[in-house]
């Protein structure tokens, strides 16, 4: 299968998906987003949003370096 050519939609459908995945890994981190307390509550909650944080800006540099 050939590799398509980058597009501005794609760029922008990635760019949305970066900040949505930081706003909500923050809003994770700060306590603005949380689990029920039987999900493990905000301690659970303030761990995966690191998770997502320090993934998305693994993901972000990644693709800088494929570019």
């Amino acid at each position: 299968m050939a590799k398509k050519k980058p597009t501005i939609l794609g760029f922008v459908v990635w760019l949305t998906g970066v900040i949505v995945s930081l706003a909500v890994g923050f809003a994770m981190i700060g306590g603005t987003l949380s689990l029920p307390t039987w999900l493990g509550g905000t301690i659970v909650s303030m761990i995966a949003g690191y998770i997502v944080v320090i993934t998305t800006a693994i993901g972000v540099i990644l693709a800088v370096i494929k570019q």
